[in-house]
Formats: structure tokens, C-alpha cells, sequence
């Protein structure tokens, strides 16, 4: 009984729709205008923002990030003490996170050098990353340009980005000198052959460049099978604070010198990452050996973090801005749509429908209303993206915040749900006055109303 009035309620709210069509289309309009221009702006900014978070993965190598150090002291005391970015141990790490059942996609380590490549006189600065080139993961998501796979076997191959090539005017084969300091900051230099030349993200990955990581580890004088920094690539980014916390107390529970996440955040909490760099470079730090340190992408750029939460807040902002306007004209609409009804809420009254039930219609019939508006205004969001997407862009400013040189969007699910809910207790609120009138009036009033 209560499922066929429910039913025969919500048929007679639908129905009511079809009445005043050109009032009704006018206020779903203002409600998919709304619904339109806030989730344009999320899904730009959060498919951006998603970019430029995959991109800076792909240039620090994963989503957690594990570097040693060693500290040697230093002789004079207004010296500093020499830091030392090494894991001497390449399978510590690994069996840390085997260890904690970690859910990753792959993870791997690198060894780093600053230096110049030189070649027939022309210079220019760049970052050496000492890679595994048999991890199928690292070559999966290189953008070749020119070369192939089978010169990566050369041990003093190298893989340089398609602006450093035309910046030095280098071809595939062409041998250069790589000039850089060891991790004991003494100058090394050895030369390599271009064996890959492949397409740069932004400016920052055009100043990378890749060789095999025990020849780099040879040139920087970290002993074979040592790194710099182990990556894990996480398969849900959401989890990195806890995953990076469960590693540190992994590595503390092992007994080994680690730094502390929960410190870096107290002493610095805008940017942890540089209270754990802290946690090394102070002078009254000292241990013997290596200390690890953990730190996530978040930890390194709370920017990003930062920036979704204004994105979320300023389309908030907007939308509850719009549907506070559309509620007012929702309200008025209503107020008028009372009194043309009276007559036959009355009818209905008479007929055995209760107060209730009246009230009930106003409100779904208006919920509807704006959720049909909310819906369309979402859909033609959707295909305007899709139309933004297709549309190739070649801006080197915007590079990072680029998939494959075009936009991408994200639908935050949550976030529609989220304004939908809002939309509609807004909806309710607004008409409520004349649902309540409605659901008070008096048969015997209404029938003798002339209106």
C-alpha cells in the first residue's frame, strides 16, 4: 500500500513537470548553467593537477621515496659535515616493503649525479639518473624519438631528451663527455654515446638524461649494487603517508638510524619534505652508518595537496553562489505554482489525500526539476571536455599539466554526489513555505477559492 502511494506520488510530481514547460526549462536551464561551469572547472583542473602529479612521479621515479645517507664529519669545525647519498645495500629496502605487503605497481631505485655533458664545445648542465635499463616499467614510459631499445645494451649508452639533442646538436651515436663530482665531491669525467633520443614533458625532464646505473655508479664512486633513492610506485596515490609510515617504523623496528615524518611535520608542517632534510643536515645529527629517510610526493610538493583543496572549495563556492540565485527564483516559482493549484489541491484533499502527501509532490516535483537541470548541466560538461581533450596543445609552458600533449579531465564522483545532495536539501528549503501552505489548506478554503 505505502509502495503504490509512493509510486502514484512521484507519477503525479513527474506529470506536474509537463505544466508551465517554459518556466520549468527556464529554471533547469539556470540549474545546468551551474552544474556546467563547476564541473568544467574541476575536471580541468583536477585532470591538470593529476598531470602534473603523474608527471613530477615520473621524474622523482615513484610515489614513496626512500634515500640513505652517510655522514662523515668534518675535521674543521666551521666546516660542514659531508653528506652522503648512498644505500650501499640494494635488497635492505626491497625486503622492507616485501615485508610490510605493500600494493604497488613496481618500484625501483636510481643513483643521481649533477654534472655538464660537453660536446665539440658546447655545453650544458643536466641530471645524470643511473637507471636498470632491462626494468620494462622505466622504458614503458619513455616517448622514443629516435633510436631504438637494442642501443640501451651498451653499457655506456645514453638517453638524452629531444631539447638537450638539438640544444648540443646531437645525433644518435655521437659520444660526449660527461663532467660531474663523485658523492666524495671530487670531479670525475667519462664518455658515454647517445643511444636514445626521446621526448621531454617540460623543461625540467629536458635537462635529464639516463645511463646504466652501476656505469654511473662507477663514475660517482658508489660501490656496485648501491643507490641513491629506492621509488615505489604506489597503485592508490591515497595510501603514500600511510605506506611511507609503515616503512619508517619498519626500518626503525630493524634497528637502523631512520629520520622521523612525525617530527619533519611538527618542525615544518608547510613542507615536510625539507624538515626531513633537516633531520640530515644538522650539524647535532650524527650516526654511524646509513640513515634513511622517507618521504612521500606529497611530503615534497604539499602544494598539489593544496591546490585541489582551493579547486574544490573555489567550485563550491561557485556553484552554491549560482543555485543560492536559482533557489530564490525556485522559491518564487512555487509560491506562484501554490496559488494556481489551490482548486485542485483542494480536489485532491477532498479525494483522500493527505497533508503529507501534497507536501510531498511540491518537493519531488521540485527535486526533479532540479536534479533533470543538475544531470543535463553535467552531461554537456562531460562532452565539452571530451571536445577540450581532442584538441592537441603545444604550449611548452603548459607541458606538465598535459597528458601527451592534450588535456585531460577527472569527475570527481564524490564531489558531483556531494552537490547533488546539496541541491537538493537546498531545493527542499526553498519550498518549503509553499509545500507547508499546501499541506494546511483546507478542502472546503481551497474549493471556494475562485482562483
Amino acid at each position: 500500500m505505502a509502495n503504490t502511494k509512493l509510486k502514484q506520488t512521484v507519477m503525479l510530481a513527474l506529470k506536474n513537470l509537463t505544466r508551465q514547460k517554459r518556466r520549468n526549462i527556464v529554471l533547469a536551464l539556470a540549474i545546468a548553467f551551474g552544474f556546467f561551469v563547476v564541473t568544467m572547472i574541476n575536471g580541468l583542473i583536477t585532470g591538470m593537477i593529476g598531470n602534473l602529479e603523474e608527471g613530477i612521479t615520473q621524474i622523482t621515479g615513484g610515489t614513496v621515496l626512500i634515500a640513505g645517507n652517510e655522514k662523515i664529519p668534518s675535521e674543521n669545525e666551521d666546516e660542514r659535515d659531508l653528506l652522503i647519498n648512498i644505500v650501499r645495500d640494494r635488497d635492505y629496502i626491497k625486503s622492507v616493503v616485501e615485508k610490510c605487503n605493500i600494493d604497488y605497481k613496481y618500484c625501483s631505485c636510481y643513483s643521481l649525479s649533477m654534472g655538464q655533458v660537453i660536446f665539440e664545445g658546447r655545453k650544458a648542465l643536466c641530471q645524470m639518473y643511473g637507471r636498470d635499463f632491462s626494468e620494462s616499467d622505466f622504458l614503458k614510459n619513455l616517448r622514443i624519438v629516435k633510436g631504438s631499445l637494442e642501443n640501451l645494451s651498451d653499457p655506456k649508452s645514453l638517453i638524452i631528451s629531444q631539447k638537450l639533442a638539438d640544444t648540443l646538436n646531437l645525433d644518435i651515436g655521437d659520444e660526449v663527455i660527461y663532467s660531474t663530482t663523485t658523492i666524495y665531491n671530487q670531479k670525475n669525467v667519462d664518455d658515454f654515446k647517445v643511444g636514445l633520443i626521446i621526448k621531454e614533458n617540460t623543461f625540467v625532464t629536458s635537462t635529464q638524461i639516463y645511463a646504466q646505473i652501476e656505469t654511473v655508479n662507477k663514475l660517482i664512486e658508489i660501490p656496485e649494487g648501491g643507490y641513491s633513492t629506492f621509488t615505489i610506485f604506489l597503485k592508490n596515490k591515497n595510501l603514500q603517508n600511510k605506506v611511507a609510515n609503515q616503512i619508517e617504523n619498519a626500518i626503525r623496528n630493524d634497528g637502523k638510524e631512520v629520520t622521523s615524518r612525525a617530527e619533519a611535520f611538527k618542525t615544518n608542517p608547510k613542507n615536510p619534505a625539507n624538515g626531513i632534510h633537516k633531520q640530515f643536515s644538522d650539524k647535532s645529527q650524527q650516526w654511524q652508518g646509513t640513515k634513511y629517510g622517507v618521504e612521500t610526493l606529497g611530503d615534497a610538493i604539499p602544494a598539489l595537496m593544496i591546490a585541489l583543496s582551493v579547486v574544490n572549495t573555489v567550485s563550491t563556492t561557485i556553484l552554491l553562489v549560482i543555485l543560492l540565485i536559482v533557489m530564490v527564483g525556485v522559491s518564487n516559482t512555487y509560491k506562484m505554482v501554490f496559488y494556481e493549484r489551490i482548486r485542485e489541491i483542494g480536489t485532491m484533499k477532498a479525494l483522500g489525500m493527505t497533508g503529507k502527501d501534497v507536501q510531498r509532490v511540491f518537493s519531488m516535483e521540485a527535486v526533479f526539476l532540479c536534479l533533470i537541470g543538475a544531470i543535463a548541466g553535467v552531461i554537456l560538461a562531460i562532452f565539452a571536455l571530451f571536445i577540450v581533450h581532442l584538441i592537441p596543445i603545444s604550449s611548452e609552458s603548459l607541458a606538465l599539466f598535459l597528458d601527451k600533449g592534450h588535456f585531460s579531465f577527472v569527475i570527481p564522483l564524490g564531489s558531483v554526489l556531494e552537490q547533488y545532495i546539496l541541491l537538493i536539501i537546498l531545493t527542499i528549503y526553498a519550498v518549503k513555505n509553499s509545500a507547508k501552505k499546501a499541506s494546511l489548506l483546507s478542502p472546503a478554503e481551497a474549493l471556494r477559492t475562485s482562483k
